[in-house]
């Protein structure tokens, strides 16, 4: 049985997926909402929002995603970061997760993975939580309702929580599965009540895909001056290091927060909506995206509440302290209206330095850019990854590894190409700790991290003094208005100078060990500004 207002040409039947209960297809926001709080996947909040919870999990399940390893492939895939799964077991999964859905309801969205018209993919999502359906019907871009009904999808993605792996059976680890099958254009996602997966599906995608085509698939947030999207910026980052948060600065136009490419045109935004962290979220420090969590059809996840009035507890991070919220672009005053920016002037790599070694800001050489790229140094925070729980140093090449299916040299060289074709600046922005390590020193005062991108966007950073970094080789600014000079010489906000060095020393020999792996993919002068 199907239903909804849009039926595409092509249904799940064409497909070969049979045997489901009802189908819903495209349905708007208010059917979805309505439809999930009929099941009892929700309850409605301030303003209209949905308030949900993922279940056991409440982070992604990187360890529970597999490619399928057909010959095809077999030369594209980093395998030591995607593990593989056999074509043979995958045929199983199918087979066993299809017969699971027989029966059950399902919500399909089509839907774009990109803004830009020749570079997008067409997606079906399959879905059987309704509130999934509206949740990727914020993050994707949404087709006008004309072109759905010539819709024909270019990959497909079975979503599917109530569904549990067999390791034995599957050639997987767990109960958790996420299968990326390139060939038969097909992601399965089971065991797991996560929405982020569904996004994160996509981009791992693009992230194939793109590099084939000269187009840099990136982890970043970007936006533009007003009026002027040649002047663009792009930030890189893993969750938690603010690129949410510094991206949607009121003074410039909002792209995306998430995920983009940069093709020959310029930049564009692979999304249609905002997947926000909102543990300590204020009115006071983010007033655009504090206002999402009371406008209708915004998910609201895994957040405490009261059963009354359903006011949100911003601190109470008992369900996880990776709480969400996922909401439309539109729902940001100044995002663009078609998600595209040109060429980035400024490339900002944030890093969350639980350390608290790292100086707030630094200008990087391009070989620093591309050394510090493929380093991908941060800090996971809580909640991001399932078992995190507290800051924990890491390096993630890309900025974004467990979304990265090729080698990371095939991203870096795009960057570097790119970097050198049109000129960008580089900088390195700490946003994780000062005055002393994670659990001594505190986070970086966000106000300081605003005034320091001000600077670096409108150039005047640049025209200022520069100190080298002895431990980092990079170019820190000595002074910046309206930023206390102490803090920007980390050393210096030390109760404890030579505990800094000590610190500092650690990390440096963490940088030279995690980058041995790359010596012998990369060019002279990138191993020339190695550090350690």
């Amino acid at each position: 049985m199907t239903s909804g207002r849009v039926n595409p040409t092509q249904r799940l039947e064409d497909q070969g997926i049979t045997g489901l209960g009802q189908v819903y297809y495209n349905l708007l926001e208010p059917a979805l909402i309505e439809a999930a709080l009929r099941r009892g996947e929700g309850e409605l909040g301030q303003g209209g929002t949905l308030l949900v919870e993922t279940g056991e999990h409440t982070g992604r399940s990187p360890k529970d995603k597999f490619v399928v390893e057909t010959p095809s492939v077999e030369g594209q895939i980093w395998w030591e970061n995607n593990p593989p799964m056999t074509p043979e077991a995958f045929e199983v999964l199918y087979a066993d997760m299809l017969e699971h859905m027989k029966g059950r309801d399902f919500f399909v969205q089509d839907l774009y993975g990109g803004a830009d018209p020749a570079h997008r993919l067409d997606m079906r999502m399959v879905t059987e939580l309704a509130w999934h359906g509206l949740f990727i019907r914020h993050m994707l871009r949404r087709p006008s309702r004309e072109a759905l009904e010539s819709f024909v999808p270019d990959f497909t993605v079975i979503n599917c929580p109530s569904f549990k792996a067999d390791p034995s059976r599957h050639g997987c680890r767990s109960e958790t599965i996420i299968a990326l099958n390139l060939d038969a254009k097909l992601i399965l996602i089971g065991g797991t009540g996560y929405a982020g997966e569904n996004k994160k599906s996509v981009f791992t995608l693009l992230n194939y895909l793109l590099p084939e085509k000269g187009i840099m698939p990136m982890h970043c947030s970007a936006n533009h001056a007003p009026g002027n999207p040649v002047d663009t910026a792009i930030f890189f980052g893993l969750s938690g290091t603010g690129k949410t948060t510094l991206s949607a600065d009121p003074a410039r136009v909002l792209i995306g927060d998430d995920e983009h490419g940069w093709s020959d045109r310029g930049t564009f935004n692979f999304e249609g909506g905002c997947y926000a962290k909102t543990i300590s979220l204020s009115a006071e420090a983010e007033p655009e995206i504090y206002a999402t969590t009371q406008k209708f059809g915004t998910v609201v996840e895994n957040m405490v509440y009261d059963p009354e009035t359903k006011e949100l507890d911003f601190e109470d991070d008992r369900l996880t302290a990776n709480m969400r919220c996922a909401y439309p672009l539109e729902y940001i005053s100044n995002a663009s209206e078609d998600a595209l920016g040109g060429h980035p002037k400024n490339i900002i790599m944030l890093t969350c330095d639980a350390f608290g070694v790292l100086p707030p800001i630094a200008r990087l050489t391009p070989a620093q850019a591309m050394y510090h790229f493929l380093s991908g140094f941060t800090s996971k925070v809580a909640g991001t990854e399932d078992g995190v729980t507290e800051p924990e140093p890491t390096f993630s090449t890309c900025f974004g590894a467990p979304f990265m299916p090729r080698r990371p040299e095939v991203y870096g060289n795009l960057l570097r190409e790119k970097i050198a074709k049109h000129g960008a600046t580089c900088w390195l922005v700490n946003t994780g700790w000062t005055g002393g390590a994670y659990g001594t020193g505190s986070r970086m005062p966000i106000r300081a991290t605003r005034s320091l991108l001000t600077a670096a966007l409108d150039g005047s950073l640049t025209q200022g003094e520069f100190r080298k970094d002895p431990n980092f080789g990079f170019d820190v600014p000595v002074a910046v208005e309206g930023v206390a000079d102490i803090l920007l010489d980390p050393r210096r906000t030390w109760a404890d100078a030579d505990a800094y060095d000590v610190q500092a020393k650690k990390l440096v020999n963490m940088f030279a060990e995690n980058f041995a792996q790359y010596a012998e993919h990369i060019d002279e002068d990138v191993k020339a500004v190695a550090i350690g």
